[in-house]
């Protein structure tokens, strides 16, 4: 089985969860992610994470070897001040 690309991966959060705003950066098997949702609202980043993951489903047990995010809610990605300009992406 070929590892998934950024894209796909991408494709596969968007797939299981409402985004406003969604980059992937990776290798293959290392990927890093900003995720801003609706569905982050009033939720803890553990719970943000479990979001995430059910999403990616069974891929991220066979597929993606490691997934580093950072999990805002739109609220929270205006203030960060992201929008105005792309920060790079750190794990959060």
């Amino acid at each position: 089985m070929a590892d998934p690309t950024p894209a796909q991966v991408k494709s596969f959060i968007a797939a299981g969860l409402a985004c406003e705003h969604l980059e992937v950066d990776g290798d293959g098997r290392h990927f890093y992610a900003t995720i801003v949702s609706p569905a982050f609202q009033g939720l803890p980043r553990v719970r943000r994470h479990q979001l995430v993951y059910g999403a990616l489903g069974e891929r991220m047990r066979e597929e993606i070897h490691a997934l580093s995010m950072k999990t805002l809610t739109p609220a929270e990605w205006a203030a960060d001040g992201a929008q105005g300009g792309l920060q790079p992406l750190a794990p959060h």
